[in-house]
């Protein structure tokens, strides 16, 4: 086992499917020299060429058709979208051909493309830097969405995206760039739990949270304060948005009974509302109490000094916990 922060890993990743696979490219603004704006390829360009790291034009839009065309000719392309919110002028392109080319061509055409985003905020950014979209791409029919939260996660579900023949939505949660934890870099994919299966972070009995991405970090500190009021949270990561684990989610909730769910997207027809539709229709004579969300707010996503007020913190999730438990001094966020 290394020490790495998770930046680190997804370098290390990437340069491993690299090596394995001379039918894997990088494609992305400022990736190839400078190593990208978070260094995750750093080194890559010297090492591999700049026919496989290849720095393109300020054009979203014009990666992914390159990526699309790549595909076709038996390429596995990764893309670099430089940050979440830049990932628009490439939406006609993910969603009009990336996810729908197997299908429409009655499963003739792969699109084996793995598209990374630097995602969410935290990280003190301007206006655009600081999106959390993985609904738009969760409701797209065709791709696969996933989102990691440690390091060991970043190498392994990286590797299995762009090993994998499907278009996968690969969601890097920036401000945990330099977060470290130990990484098997000799783990054979084999033996790797499923890209697909969510899990369990901290086993518990008294009720589920479900979140993913950065915010699994929160809800373990969530779970650990609530102990010490003798309150036993299981905490699950989803890492797959798209499908859902949801004989793992089940499971926890016919435990439990009891179920939050909290991601840093808005709450309007966001993620944790399809979550909990979900759970509802299959675990509705399980729940104890109405499942709970909390979620950023419904609005554009704020100057860097206010987001602290808009990220989920731990506080928010512990009311939550009170509310779901029906403990007093509690408040609906609803109410807010």
């Amino acid at each position: 086992m290394t020490q790495l922060t998770m930046a680190k890993a997804l370098n290390e990743g990437l340069r491993r499917a690299m090596a394995d696979d001379d039918k894997v490219l990088v494609m992305g603004e400022d990736i190839g020299r400078l190593g990208g704006v978070f260094r995750i390829t750093d080194g890559l360009q010297a090492e591999f060429g700049a026919q496989r790291i290849v720095d393109t034009p300020l054009a979203e839009s014009g990666i992914m058709g390159t990526a699309v065309g790549l595909a076709y000719r038996g390429y596995r392309p990764v893309v670099e979208i430089q940050f979440d919110g830049f990932v628009y002028p490439a939406f006609d392109q993910i969603v009009s051909n990336v996810a729908k080319l197997h299908y429409r061509s009655q499963g003739t055409v792969r699109m084996p493309i793995t598209i990374r985003i630097p995602w969410a905020g935290g990280v003190g950014a301007a206006e655009h830097h600081s999106e959390s979209p993985e609904a738009y791409f969760v409701h797209t029919s065709g791709l696969r969405v996933v989102a990691v939260s440690n390091p060991q996660d970043a190498y392994t579900v990286l590797r299995q995206a762009i090993a994998c023949d499907d278009p996968v939505v690969f969601f890097e949660p920036k401000r945990l760039y330099h977060t470290k934890g130990e990484v098997d870099l000799d783990r054979d994919l084999a033996d790797a739990a499923p890209m697909g299966l969510a899990r369990i972070a901290r086993p518990g009995k008294d009720l589920t949270l479900i979140t993913y991405g950065a915010q699994v970090a929160t809800a373990m500190d969530a779970a650990t304060a609530a102990e010490d009021e003798g309150i036993d949270i299981e905490v699950i990561d989803l890492r797959s948005l798209s499908p859902i684990d949801y004989k793992t989610v089940t499971a926890s909730v016919r435990k439990t009974g009891r179920v939050v769910v909290t991601h840093e997207a808005a709450r309007e027809a966001g993620l944790g509302a399809e979550i909990i539709a979900s759970v509802t229709e299959r675990c509705f004579y399980h729940l104890e109490t109405p499942p709970v969300r909390v979620t950023g707010w419904d609005i554009p996503y704020p100057p860097a000094k206010l987001e602290k007020h808009h990220v989920p913190d731990l506080d928010r999730i512990l009311d939550a916990v009170d509310r779901v438990l029906d403990r007093p001094n509690s408040m609906s966020e609803v109410e807010l």
